[in-house]
């Protein structure tokens, strides 16, 4: 029943890759842990170490994402920190005006009109170029998402493997 318990922890890393609401990857040491506490902390150290090293590919994959695609329009500096501000902004205000799909929301937004706006005003490239900054922002960002939810899977389908 424990094991279900964690796998279902686990499980949670997936859609939590993709939403801003859950954890993500940081679920699948939680489950390992958790897994190993049961059975004995003699066990269980493989799927911790491969739960550890799939978290931290996902950091990477997070930073890479949100850096590759400015960097490849050589973007200006401002266009990255007007992302993280969107970001905030996105997730946190549009909580309270749209409980539902606000966070969902903001996270999309938020960061292309933050990286827009900053390279608008710091670059003066003209807002097409600014568009394609913030674009580029955008799907660096849902790649990088994408490729924590498949690291995710890898590692509930490496629980599995590795725990029965």
């Amino acid at each position: 029943m424990l094991w279900w318990l964690c796998l279902g922890i686990q499980a949670l890393a997936i859609p939590g890759a993709l939403l801003p609401v859950l954890p993500g990857l940081a679920l699948l040491p939680l489950g390992a842990l958790l897994w190993m506490w049961a059975v004995g902390w003699s066990v269980g150290w493989p799927s911790l170490l491969l739960a550890i090293v799939l978290l931290v590919l996902g950091w990477g994959a997070e930073a890479l994402g949100l850096v590759l695609g400015p960097a490849k329009l050589q973007a200006s500096r401002w266009a990255g920190l007007g992302a993280g501000l969107g970001l905030l902004v996105g997730l946190l205000g549009l909580l309270p005006a749209l409980p539902v799909g606000g966070p969902l929301l903001g996270l999309l937004l938020g960061p292309f009109l933050g990286a827009s706006l900053a390279q608008w005003l710091a670059a003066r490239g003209g807002l097409g170029r600014a568009l394609q900054v913030g674009l580029a922002v955008l799907v660096g960002m849902l790649v990088s998402r994408l490729a924590q939810a498949l690291l995710g899977v890898v590692g509930v389908l490496g629980f599995i493997l590795l725990t029965r």
